[in-house]
């Protein structure tokens, strides 16, 4: 599991269109984070009456809660503390929309035109 996540944050993914790509040093460290993370939560919500397939639905969906969060922040955080060059525009801007389409998307209220 920690190779598919370092290969999923360090490669080209659908993640990295909208938000980049990690180093693979900082990827395999951050992958390992997250499915001990992931691990102990599915471990710790197990019960003698789930079934394997409820603790491993809790397991992927605590992985894929943790990589999107990492992401996420990673380029909130880079397109915050990147200087917008007309050379580099593109790309930055892109993370700056992603961020910002996010936000736009989880905090904005429902507005009809009448």
């Amino acid at each position: 599991m920690v190779a598919c996540l370092v290969e999923t944050l360090s490669k080209q993914s659908i993640l990295s269109k909208c938000y980049g790509t990690l180093p693979s040093n900082e990827a395999s460290s951050v992958a390992r984070l997250i499915e001990t993370e992931a691990f102990s939560t599915a471990a710790a919500s197990a019960s003698a009456e789930d079934d394997d397939i409820e603790i491993l639905q809790v397991y992927s969906r605590k992985i894929s809660r943790k990589m999107l969060d990492t992401v996420k922040t990673r380029a909130s955080s880079a397109a915050a503390s990147s200087v917008v060059d007309v050379g580099t525009a593109p790309q930055t801007l892109s993370l700056e929309a992603a961020s910002a389409t996010v936000a736009s998307e989880d905090n904005s209220p429902t507005v009809t035109e009448s």
